[in-house]
C-alpha cells in the first residue's frame, strides 16, 4: 500500500479551500494551484503577471523544498492565465526558474481565478530516495 503524505509549509501560502497544498504519493509530488500571494499576508503581490508568476513559482519551490524535491525534479506544469496575452512575460519569468531541461507544460487561458489573480500554477515532481 502506499501511503499519502500531506505537505506543509508555512514558506508558501495556506490552502485557501478544502485542498492541500501538495501531497506526495510514493516518489511523486503532486503541487496544487499557486496564486502569487505573499505567503506572509496572503494576499496578491503587486505588479502584475510577472510579480505574480515569480511569486506562484517561488511558492511551489518552498513547496517542493519540504516535500524533499526540488525545480530541477518539476515533470509537468499547468499554467492557468486570466488573459492569455500575458503569455510573453508570464514565459519570461517562468524560464528564470527552469533555465534547463525545463518540464513539460502545458497553458490555458481561464474565465478567471481566484482572488482575481493573474496566473496559477500547478505542477508535478519527482524526488530522489536517499
Amino acid at each position: 500500500m502506499i501511503n499519502k503524505q500531506i505537505i506543509k509549509t508555512d514558506k508558501a501560502p495556506k490552502a485557501i479551500g478544502p485542498y492541500s497544498v501538495a501531497n506526495r504519493i510514493g516518489n511523486l509530488i503532486f503541487a496544487s494551484g499557486q496564486l502569487g500571494l505573499n505567503p506572509e499576508n496572503n494576499e496578491l503581490v503587486p505588479g502584475g503577471v510577472e510579480a505574480e508568476t515569480r511569486q506562484a513559482l517561488t511558492n511551489l519551490k518552498n513547496v517542493l523544498e519540504a516535500s524533499g524535491s526540488s525545480l530541477s525534479q518539476v515533470v509537468k506544469t499547468t499554467v492557468f492565465l486570466a488573459d492569455i496575452a500575458d503569455f510573453v512575460r508570464m514565459n519570461t519569468i517562468y524560464g528564470e526558474f527552469f533555465p534547463v531541461d525545463p518540464p513539460a507544460r502545458s497553458t490555458v487561458q481561464v474565465a478567471a481565478l481566484p482572488r482575481n489573480g493573474a496566473i496559477e500554477i500547478e505542477l508535478i515532481a519527482y524526488m530522489v530516495e536517499s
